[in-house]
């Protein structure tokens, strides 16, 4: 399996993606699309998700830096993982690579099911709750803010189900050996 590059069109069934624009006063930039100005008009706000939905069950909204190591392809990729209670989302914050490996929320998928996504460095993206995905694939070392649902109360359900694929499957980048 080789990962295509990440565009939103692409992305929608899984999530959103989220990258940067030009700002207002960079010559030739223009509004993007349902954004509106602010800061006296020296700001885009470009509203990407109106709920995450991380309140469920007992769950508060959570921020967390991880710091990846870059992880070596080709790979062996034999699970997958949901968040069913809620979003996740990962923004680069030092300009790493990752790769995405998703499957659409619903019966725990195969192989045939699969999609797969790089990122450029300058993407994040938050996942739908329900979605299908393998943990954080790094290309490059970084940190990456991570937004979802952390344990509020004592007891609230662990939001974290996991599921082997019906086969390995070999992660494959351009370029590597």
């Amino acid at each position: 399996m080789q990962p295509r590059p990440l565009t939103a069109e692409a992305f929608a069934p899984f999530g959103i993606v989220v990258q940067a624009f030009a700002p207002p006063d960079t010559p030739g930039a223009s509004a993007p699309p349902g954004s509106r100005l602010i800061n006296d008009g020296t700001t885009w706000r470009l509203d990407l998700a109106q709920n995450l939905d991380l309140q469920r069950e007992g769950g508060t909204p959570g921020l967390a830096v991880y710091s990846a190591a870059a992880r070596r392809f080709p790979m062996t990729l034999e699970i997958l993982e949901r968040h069913q209670l809620g979003s996740q989302g990962f923004l680069p914050l030092t300009g790493a690579r990752f790769v995405l490996v998703v499957a659409a929320a619903g019966p725990a998928p195969g192989v045939e099911d699969l999609a797969a996504f790089s990122t450029n460095g300058e993407q994040g993206i938050v996942l739908h709750p329900g979605t299908w995905h393998h943990a954080l694939l790094a290309v490059d070392a970084g940190s990456f803010a991570v937004i979802e649902r952390h344990l509020a109360l004592p007891g609230s359900p662990v939001d974290c189900d996991r599921a082997p694929l019906n086969r390995p499957v070999q992660l494959v980048l351009p370029g590597s050996p």
